[in-house]
């Protein structure tokens, strides 16, 4: 199949992988308005322990991104797709199911793994399909629906828990789920035809990770990213503890985050209009180092007597934090594949996979450090954020000593 006997519209088929791109940030961002009522009943008493319901789901969608592109390269786009939407499905069942958190992060944990099937062979049909300028403007579509995901999936996901209980959510993620794989599955042939498909091979996979870790401009990208990953998923896994515990607005969390969300959705369209002005390179360096000031500036507010200012405060550090990502991660990814162009498939597998579990080591500690005040979450975001500024400023030192004189 390619683009010209595509059987449905293109207007169909980007509203259908804005929906496959979805169940990442709806899987992520609907649970967190869940977080209290979940710690209350499966484990009282616990410290934060909440937070990992969110970093075991993102832990196994990282590990699951390492394998998803190159057997889908092997098996076909859509019997991954469709495998991994089962896996997803059953384990959201399980969560439903659960009666102690332990069961409950093991299925968050495997729920991940399956939720890799859309992250990654969605991306892979829109390349089958599309190529160049076509490809990105598909791929603009797309994130352009995708973005009001995040910011409503919380509003939503309270409005599920206020109807039934956070047992609920995993019902919507099982409908979500069933739905997505059934309007690929009826709506859009196979697109990789069997003979272009390659063989999987574990053996090819690790030496493309050691080509990969042995050129130091990717190795650096791929440190960096994973840094700002970290920082990133630290803030969602904390965030609502801090909107509940510390400034007692638990019942406005879904319309800050919803706010918040959509106006980062902006900061993609404004890399897009600076990218080819300043560089990929300098841009990031920039933004981490905002992150620093930002974390900074912060740490002084939280010194304010008055906690709303402070929770002013926050919600606007909130937004830096969320809005830098569409300023660093898409550069970060294109630094990465220019050297890798002749194994970009497995490239991207890898560099996703790896930045995913790396971010998430980062961020369990941090999320686990929660001490009834946004600061130990601020100073950390503010130190990951230092050292990814270092490692810009390493990357444009070695620049200078390859470039001629």
């Amino acid at each position: 199949m390619t683009k010209d006997n595509l059987p449905i519209s293109q207007v169909e088929f980007i509203a259908l992988c804005a929906m496959m791109f979805a169940t990442i940030a709806f899987s992520i961002d609907a649970m967190l308005p869940a977080l209290p009522e979940i710690a209350a009943e499966l484990s009282p008493g616990s410290h934060n322990t909440e937070t990992l319901i969110v970093m075991s789901f993102v832990l196994g969608m990282g590990v699951g991104t390492f394998f998803t592109g190159p057997l889908s390269d092997r098996f076909g786009r859509k019997p991954v797709l469709i495998t991994g939407a089962a896996i997803y499905t059953l384990c959201a069942f399980i969560g439903w199911q659960s009666q102690t958190l332990e069961w409950l992060l093991a299925a968050r944990l495997f729920q991940g793994m399956g939720a890799a099937g859309p992250r990654v062979v969605t991306l892979a049909i829109v390349r089958d399909l599309f190529s160049g300028r076509e490809m990105a403007r598909i791929m603009s579509f797309v994130m352009m629906v995708f973005t009001l995901v995040p910011a409503i999936a919380p509003l939503l996901g309270q409005v599920i828990i206020d109807l039934s209980s956070w047992r609920g959510i995993f019902v919507a993620f099982m409908a979500f789920s069933m739905m997505s794989v059934l309007w690929i599955g009826i709506r859009l042939p196979e697109p990789l035809p069997v003979d272009h498909r390659r063989p999987f091979s574990l053996a090819k996979l690790m030496a493309g990770l050691r080509e990969m870790w042995g050129i130091p401009a990717v190795r650096t990208s791929i440190l960096v990213q994973s840094l700002i990953m970290g920082s990133l998923f630290a803030l969602i896994g904390t965030v609502q503890l801090v909107y509940d515990q510390t400034y007692n607005r638990a019942s406005e969390f879904p319309y800050w985050f919803a706010g918040i969300a959509l106006i980062s959705g902006t900061a993609s369209f404004l890399n897009a209009k600076l990218v080819m002005k300043l560089g990929m390179r300098f841009l990031v360096t920039v933004a981490v180092a905002a992150k620093v000031f930002f974390a900074t500036v912060m740490v002084i507010c939280l010194a304010l007597p008055d906690l709303q200012m402070q929770f002013y405060a926050f919600a606007l550090w909130q937004l830096t934090v969320f809005f830098s990502i569409g300023l660093t991660i898409g550069n970060l990814n294109a630094m990465a594949m220019e050297p890798l162009g002749h194994m970009a498939g497995t490239a991207a597998s890898v560099m996703g996979a790896l930045s995913t579990i790396l971010g998430v080591m980062l961020a369990a500690p941090i999320g686990l450090a929660f001490d009834g005040t946004p600061l130990p979450l601020v100073v950390a975001v503010g130190v990951l954020a230092f050292v990814a500024f270092l490692l810009m400023m390493h990357m444009r030192r070695m620049e200078a000593r390859v470039l001629p004189a």
